[in-house]
């Protein structure tokens, strides 16, 4: 079984980015030092062009997931760039009810029973997992099948705004601290495992 991972950036508070979902404010923490983390341990969380920009292209290997799940708000973020397929070098599925036909033949769309199309997905053989990358809406309707959440915690309070998880009203897993790493900027990236009941 494939890993479902939700690899997000967020504030203190928990938040993904103000209340129209703009992350802009955790910009000026990504410095060197936290630029090759990412090329080093998740470079195909960088888009197509973040890592042209880089430099470092498409000759770095996916090292955690070969698919990405995002929703609509996020996936137009790469619309509006002209960017029809923003994570080429990964398998990409938007769930959008709206959207109708994919803007690009990499993309798939779903437009219904999402989680059964995640399931599907981890049930696929493989020794790469799926990036969750967000929204709010998407994670909170994907929650009960999230495996391992990779915080990006930066520095900054945002008071309010758009929180990781939309529209989830009780408890619904524990998890456990696996890894933790700071860095010299603040930024602190914790990953957790969901503690599954054992059958």
């Amino acid at each position: 079984m494939r890993k479902l991972t939700y690899f997000v950036a967020v504030s203190i508070d928990g938040f993904i980015g103000d209340p129209s979902g703009d992350a802009n404010s955790f910009m000026p923490f990504v410095d060197e030092e936290f630029l090759e983390f990412l090329k080093t341990e998740y470079p195909e969380t960088v888009s197509a062009a973040g890592r042209r920009f880089l430099g470092f292209g498409d000759g770095v290997a996916n090292q955690k997931f070969d698919t990405v799940v995002q929703g609509m708000g996020s996936y137009q973020l790469g619309l509006d760039e002209n960017m029809p397929s923003p994570y080429g070098h990964l398998r990409e599925y938007v769930a959008s009810r709206s959207l109708g036909t994919s803007p690009d033949p990499n993309v798939e769309i779903i437009a219904d029973d999402l989680v059964g199309k995640v399931r599907a997905l981890k049930a696929e053989d493989g020794e790469l997992g799926i990036w969750l990358c967000g929204g709010a809406r998407v994670a909170g309707q994907l929650i009960g099948e999230v495996d391992e959440l990779v915080l990006k915690t930066y520095p900054v309070l945002l008071g309010s705004g758009m929180p990781m998880f939309e529209g989830v009203e009780s408890a619904v897993g524990e998890f456990e601290l696996t890894s933790s790493r700071v860095f010299g900027n603040g930024v602190v990236v914790r990953t957790y495992s969901r503690k599954r009941a054992q059958s």
